[in-house]
């Protein structure tokens, strides 16, 4: 694996091979960080941290990884930076590529980050977009691989709106491993047709399996994993929120969805998840519409199932790989 000065934007753009690599050198900087040994292979670089979208765990993720990496990061939050609006993207790229080694970018459109990417002259990291999160990806397939041994012909279930960047992220990665991708929600909630077929193309060659179902009962049998998000992504209006809580109610996970999908099946989530009523907006839908969970309920996230943590965990270990892999010396 040879991923020396390569931006990391979309899974699309690594073989399986790569991606593999990155999931072993994840799970060996993790070993090394719980047994205490130091692996400072980018000492004395820089790294911008530019967030158009806030985060707690992508921000974390990325400042504990750079300083275990031995790399200074420096975070330009919504209001600490010109991108798109006093600069350009191209501008601002440039700019920041003769200051730092890499940049990570987490905001909008896919194409704000493969504009950074060609400009910029430096690795670019894609901390979250629009349309794609890799970096999550790579967390939750290294808590698989933890949980199951292996990546090959495991079953995810994505339940609820997979049209944007989770439900995307996790049908192309799962394509490029030869897993069992599911689709579980209302047919206008499936991926784009385009994407679809790229990663159809993707799994003839990979032996993965996609489906797109409508009903979650089918779709759960035999799920090694269930997989949820927020039904209202960061950036939509809130007056959509009416609309998915009545489309998407029956695609919530609830513990007669994990029974009916086993016990082997565990429950991930990338967080933050509405589960209960101890968070502002929780309490808003819940005064709004009556709800105390959205698309998990407290009895499962807070299960023996549930893996939402590890993963979670995993996502600064995953990080720490795709830095050394593309910045640092000797990984």
């Amino acid at each position: 694996m040879n991923l020396k000065g390569k931006s990391f934007l979309k899974l699309l753009d690594f073989t399986p091979e790569e991606i593999n690599g990155l999931l072993d050198l994840s799970a060996k900087l993790k070993a090394e960080k719980k047994a205490g040994i130091p692996h400072r292979l980018c000492q004395g670089k820089n790294i911008a941290l530019v967030f158009e979208k806030t985060s707690t765990r992508t921000r974390c993720a990325f400042e504990v990884a750079a300083a275990d990496l031995g790399m200074h990061p420096v975070y330009l939050d919504p209001t600490g930076s010109q991108i798109g609006k006093k600069e350009s993207i191209a501008d601002t790229a440039r700019v920041l590529g003769r200051m730092f080694d890499a940049i990570e970018y987490r905001g909008f459109g896919q194409e704000v980050v493969e504009e950074l990417s060609a400009f910029a002259g430096v690795p670019v990291y894609n901390g979250l977009t629009n349309e794609f999160h890799p970096t999550q990806i790579l967390a939750d397939f290294l808590t698989i691989k933890e949980h199951f041994g292996s990546l090959k012909g495991v079953k995810l279930v994505y339940m609820g709106d997979a049209r944007y960047n989770m439900g995307n992220s996790l049908m192309v990665g799962c394509a490029k491993m030869g897993m069992h991708f599911v689709a579980c929600a209302p047919e206008k909630y499936f991926p784009e047709k385009n994407l679809v077929d790229t990663c159809l193309e993707i799994a003839k060659e990979t032996g993965a399996k996609l489906e797109f179902i409508s009903d979650p009962a089918t779709a759960v049998e035999g799920a090694s994993v269930i997989y949820t998000d927020v039904w209202v992504s960061m950036g939509e209006p809130t007056e959509v929120w009416e609309e998915r809580i009545k489309e998407l109610s029956p695609y919530r996970v609830d513990r007669a969805l994990m029974e009916k999908a086993g016990k082997q099946c565990r429950f991930m989530h990338c967080l933050p998840a509405f589960h209960d009523l101890k968070t502002t907006t929780g309490k808003e839908i819940y005064e709004k519409f009556g709800l105390t969970s959205m698309e998990v309920t407290d009895e499962v996230f807070e299960s023996e199932q549930s893996i939402v943590f590890d993963e979670a965990e995993n996502r600064m270990h995953t990080i720490k790989a795709v830095m050394a892999a593309t910045l640092g010396e000797n990984q």
